[in-house]
């Protein structure tokens, strides 16, 4: 099909395309712990209803002891390769309802963005997919393989067995995980470099039970406060991490102007950013290290009595190049040798996940760079890393390592995933859905088969 041809079919099953997005985001899929999950099992089923209905002939949805994901396939035509295209249809919680300009799960358009949990992150990944099957309808020039996961903003705890189960089903010759974002609005982007991840729990305990403030308070040391000054050593007083041991890298060349930053994340006026270096390495190839959470007496029932333990949740960013096993030793070493006073510290591993850092060169990056240059309007797409994590990309890159893996996405700075207010950018997404059917067409014309 001509690039004419290609335009016209995406501008034709956008509007649908659209309306399916708004239909799949209603649907609260949320993976986590002590949520219902019937709406889980409800958005896999109304994913395999749109992957049929955009002409794959065998989809099923598929589970390895957690939230159900959706496998569609078409076969590849003769001498063509296969192409897996990867999303994931749960969500964030919503967070703090007073927060959200319109109801989380009632998508809304207020001047060309679509507001609602998953509009963004990452319905309309699935949707950018269907919108490129569906431009082509029965003239596919690649197979497809489509995998869309049902837990994978809750740790894609059972994701690696499903990979290695379907292992021979899924294997493709390019990869495109489209759950990232782009570098700004008008301006598309390569993902090649993502942090890794060790999520840990910190223990403190200070006494065998609670005891007087009055009484004992002055000698003893409360395990609350003994936390919160070992916590007040992760960073030294530049704000960097002060962790030994863990790895730091230097990110692309790009200039990401301090003001924008400001802008985008909300940060407040006169609140310093942390760190030292400049903020692409600060965001991208740094290690952070960020207090998630602390359980401890709720301040309306809290009794005047020195708390004996304390618990906190500490997350670790990783630069690429890190291994999470060296990196979770570092930290647990670190944390447990610094307790202030002797008090008695434990950490534990919640979670880890490897970094991801990718040579972007080869006929597949050379295809999607030319389908972004086309679907932006000629504007050349940059390379970008991203502070964020997605450790089972490790996995892929292990079970296929003949495979291109290209890190691709909706989102824009703006977009706000995984808090209040997550938004989608309709003139962006369409760019998306264009430059993914192109992808499709130049893979095609460039790549040559190698899976299986």
């Amino acid at each position: 099909m001509t690039e004419a041809d290609l335009r016209d079919a995406v501008t034709r099953v956008l509007p649908g395309v659209t309306e399916d997005l708004i239909r799949l985001a209603r649907i609260p899929g949320i993976a986590f712990a002590g949520f219902d999950h019937t709406p889980v099992e409800r958005s896999a089923e109304a994913v395999a209803d749109l992957l049929r209905g955009a002409g794959l002939p065998d989809v099923r949805i598929v589970r390895e002891g957690g939230q159900p994901a959706v496998i569609g396939r078409r076969p590849a035509p003769p001498g063509a390769p296969t192409v897996l295209l990867y999303a994931h249809h749960d969500v964030q919680p919503v967070g703090d309802l007073s927060q959200w300009r319109t109801e989380p799960f009632e998508p809304t358009e207020i001047d060309g963005r679509l507001y609602g949990r998953g509009c963004a992150d990452d319905k309309a990944g699935v949707l950018a997919h269907v919108a490129a099957l569906r431009a082509f309808g029965d003239d596919l020039p690649v197979g497809v393989v489509v995998f869309v996961e049902g837990e994978e903003e809750f740790g894609s705890e059972s994701l690696e067995d499903m990979l290695r189960t379907y292992r021979h089903e899924i294997a493709a010759d390019v990869i495109v995980i489209a759950d990232s974002g782009n570098w700004d609005i008008g301006v598309p982007a390569l993902t090649t470099s993502l942090r890794g991840l060790v999520n840990v729990f910190v223990d403190v305990a200070t006494l065998d039970h609670a005891v007087h403030s009055g009484m004992y308070g002055g000698a003893v040391p409360d395990a609350l406060t003994s936390l919160c000054r070992l916590l007040a050593t992760l960073h030294d007083d530049a704000g960097d991490v002060a962790i030994p041991g863990l790895v730091s890298t230097a990110a692309s060349p790009l200039d990401y102007p301090i003001d924008r930053f400001r802008t985008e994340s909300g940060i407040l006026d006169g609140v310093d950013l942390i760190g030292t270096g400049r903020l692409v390495d600060r965001v991208w190839t740094k290690p952070t290290a960020t207090v998630l959470g602390i359980d401890a007496p709720a301040t309306g029932a809290a009794p005047n009595a020195l708390v004996p333990t304390a618990r906190a949740k500490v997350s670790v960013r990783l630069a690429p190049g890190d291994d999470p096993d060296k990196a979770f030793e570092a930290i647990k070493s670190y944390l447990e040798a610094s307790g202030p006073w002797g008090a008695k510290v434990t950490v534990t591993l919640e979670q880890g996940g490897a970094p991801f850092v990718v040579h972007a060169e080869g006929p597949a990056y050379d295809a999607a760079r030319a389908a972004f240059r086309t679907a932006w309007d000629g504007v050349d797409p940059v390379d970008i890393g991203v502070g964020g994590s997605i450790p089972f990309i490790a996995t892929f890159q292990e079970l296929f390592p003949a495979a291109s893996v290209l890190v691709t996405g909706v989102e824009d700075p703006d977009s706000r995933a995984h808090g209040p207010n997550e938004s989608l950018h309709l003139g962006e997404f369409a760019r998306v859905c264009l430059a993914e059917t192109l992808l499709l067409e130049n893979v095609a014309k460039f790549v040559r088969p190698a899976a299986g």
